[in-house]
């Protein structure tokens, strides 16, 4: 079970990893644009609100994983 949840908490961390990068990329991208007037900014935001809100929940998953690590460790 310990290995299965490990396994588990390494792909949340991974997936955490690729949110925060395309979310950083998303934003550089956009602040680019409106450097140059080019952006459309209404959906512009609504992806970098996306992405870091996957970054948030894969955070949380990640979290709830090593909490019942800790937990499954004291029994």
């Amino acid at each position: 079970m310990n290995t299965f949840l490990v396994i588990l908490l390494i792909l949340a961390m991974i997936a955490t990893v690729v949110a925060l990068v395309r979310g950083i990329i998303a934003f550089l991208k956009t602040t680019e644009a409106q450097l140059k007037g080019e952006a459309d900014g209404q959906e512009a935001l609504k992806k970098q609100n996306k992405l870091m809100m996957n970054r948030v929940i894969f955070q949380g998953i990640a979290v709830l994983i090593i909490a019942v690590l800790l937990l499954m460790g004291r029994g």
